[in-house]
């Protein structure tokens, strides 16, 4: 595979429910370009792409969330696409019970928060302190909302407290930061979500990449500043897929593009005695699962419930997992390991992702987020695109034509 074969060398020396125009409907001027040479079309193309890509692995794996294999495997069979979900709500989960296929959870509602912030942002440049304060004050209108409740009836305050605690541990590490209390904020990070090195970053990464169409490096060093609520080499791995959802945004852009991301170390991890690069350790492990995993059956066959080569990518991943599901380490081996075992397709990397188990609707979040900016709207499954949108604006309030729109524009400002 040649796009391993140059990768290895250089190492081993809203809430909005009015109804807005379908993709199909939308119309762009074919002049204006980006400086990656998209036209506007293309860029909304993509925009909306890693919008309702993330959406699509989100909701693949939102029934199954943190399941083992067995109990997908008795309860769905091998899933390879979207289904209705009966499960109970939670703050980082679904807010409404029982939601029909194509409902999300909290990995779409980060994509949304964070293209909410990057509106009011200069194109080309992030300020992590903004991105701080827009998390926090998400937060405190939820807090408002619940204290202005005036009913006996439970279920307006459980509604509320949904909303509210979803952000509660993001917010006590925002304020601290914001106060330019520098003790206050590593004491908070330290203690976040019990001071596991959680997938903070790559839950929003996806969206930051699409600020900076074609230009890896910088969405790199931009991911980087506003990877404050991550943990060690976990701001690398974020920063890593902002770079790879980046590259994905050029036009003709490739898969040894996405992969020639994973190069840059412009904050120096490899310089680090003893360690080193801990990403550039997961992407050996990622071939080496891939290459030892592809002698045992056949092309036509590696993603068939019964392949043994599967089952060989699958007992390597549970050997490395971590105490956490939701470890960024773990998260981002899944994810890359999924992407390059499919050869970067988009509906087998979120169907090996989701059978997997564990934190499956992140990981498919991810990797659905990075791979649907590189294909496109137009080129996402129908029937799955077309599902989440509905399900999303009809069941969530949640617009995702709307806000790729408003995204798309704000872009071409620069």
């Amino acid at each position: 595979m040649r796009y391993l074969a140059i990768f290895l060398l250089p190492f081993f020396l809203f809430a909005c429910g009015k109804k807005t125009a379908s993709p199909e409907e939308i119309t762009f001027s074919s002049e204006i370009k980006t400086d990656s040479g998209l036209s506007e079309s293309e860029l909304y193309d993509k925009v909306l792409g890693m919008l309702v890509g993330s959406a699509i692995g989100d909701a693949m794996g939102a029934p199954t969330e943190m399941w083992s294999r067995e109990s997908i495997q008795l309860e769905y069979g091998f899933v390879d696409g979207l289904d209705s979900m009966v499960r109970e709500v939670s703050p980082e989960g679904t807010w409404k019970p029982n939601l029909p296929a194509g409902g999300t959870t909290d990995d779409t509602r980060w994509k949304v928060l964070t293209a909410t912030y990057l509106l009011s942002q200069s194109p080309g440049t992030l300020d992590p302190k903004e991105f701080a304060s827009h998390i926090y004050s998400t937060y405190e209108d939820g807090l408002k909302q619940f204290k202005s409740i005036e009913s006996s009836d439970p279920e307006p305050y459980e509604a509320a407290m949904l909303e509210m605690n979803w952000l509660s541990e993001w917010a006590k590490v925002s304020k601290p930061y914001l106060d330019n209390n520098l003790t206050g904020y590593a004491d908070s990070l330290s203690k976040f979500y019990g001071g596991e090195m959680v997938c903070a970053g790559l839950l929003y990464a996806p969206a930051l990449g699409v600020f900076f169409p074609g230009d890896p490096s910088l969405a790199y060093q931009e991911g980087f500043k506003l990877s404050i609520f991550d943990l060690g080499y976990a701001r690398d791995l974020s920063a890593l897929a902002v770079a790879m959802t980046a590259a994905g945004m050029k036009p003709n852009a490739k898969k040894e593009d996405l992969l020639a991301t994973l190069r840059i170390d412009s904050e120096g991890f490899f310089q680090s005695r003893l360690v080193g690069r801990t990403s550039h350790r997961i992407l050996k492990d990622v071939l080496w699962i891939n290459s030892e995993s592809k002698k045992l059956d056949s092309l036509s066959h590696q993603l068939n419930p019964t392949s043994p080569a599967l089952a060989y990518a699958f007992s390597q991943l549970d050997q490395k997992q971590q105490d956490m599901p939701f470890h960024a380490g773990e998260i981002y081996l899944q994810t890359l390991l999924a992407m390059v075992y499919t050869d970067f397709d988009f509906e087998n990397t979120l169907s090996f992702l989701v059978n997997y188990g564990r934190d499956n609707d992140t990981t498919a979040a991810l990797a659905g987020g990075i791979l649907g900016a590189w294909y496109g709207y137009e080129k996402l499954p129908k029937t799955e695109r077309e599902k989440v949108l509905k399900v999303n604006q009809e069941e969530l309030g949640i617009d995702l034509e709307e806000l790729a729109q408003k995204l798309t524009s704000h872009i071409l400002k620069k």
